[in-house]
């Protein structure tokens, strides 16, 4: 074993530089979906129909390495809060998540909203009415999402969200929807 004296490892990075350099190419590389690694895709294209509005839309929210403003816009508006009319941005994180459950489900089928959005105004009054809305639910930040998939069993759905991992899944049998989210994975 050559030995390295103190004049020759002064070049050699600190043990605190390496490990800071690694955690910056992991943080770089977090950024990106794994998923997207996996499955690279040119384009991501969702349909939504709300089923409180009748709108729909038929967005490519992806395409060319990076999100597309106008589409992501255009999703904003259908799946805003129907009762109040308030719009906000729906997280992407929750779009890829849509994204990688429709094509597990193997379906070209438009996502059936149910609830997207939700001011806080809302949430408030669907609280007073059901112990089931979260005082602190994802969708006032536009993080959730209440769907159904037609052509689709719905435990079937609820199984492939799970299996994604990458969030929340509620199962409301009686009501015919599954709530989705991007927040600590966990199930009910």
């Amino acid at each position: 074993m050559k030995r390295i004296n103190h004049k020759q490892a002064v070049h050699l990075p600190s043990r605190r530089k390496f490990i800071q350099s690694c955690l910056g190419t992991a943080a770089a590389f977090a950024s990106t979906p794994a998923w997207s690694v996996v499955m690279p895709v040119p384009e991501r294209s969702l349909t939504f129909l709300s089923l409180h509005t009748g709108e729909s839309v038929k967005a490519t929210y992806w395409s060319e390495n990076q999100y597309v403003s106008s589409e992501l816009k255009a999703i904003d508006e259908v799946l805003r809060d129907h009762r109040t009319g308030e719009i906000y941005s729906i997280d992407t994180e929750l779009l890829d998540q849509l994204f990688l459950l429709q094509h597990s489900m193997d379906s070209k089928r438009p996502f059936h909203v149910i609830s997207g959005y939700r001011s806080p105004a809302t949430n408030q009054k669907l609280r007073s009415k059901s112990n089931g809305v979260a005082k602190r639910s994802l969708h006032m930040q536009g993080k959730a999402i209440d769907i159904r998939l037609p052509g689709s069993n719905l435990a079937d759905l609820q199984n492939a969200a799970k299996k994604l991992k990458m969030g929340g899944v509620g199962y409301y049998a009686k009501s015919d929807f599954i709530h989705i989210d991007t927040g600590r994975v966990r199930y009910w």
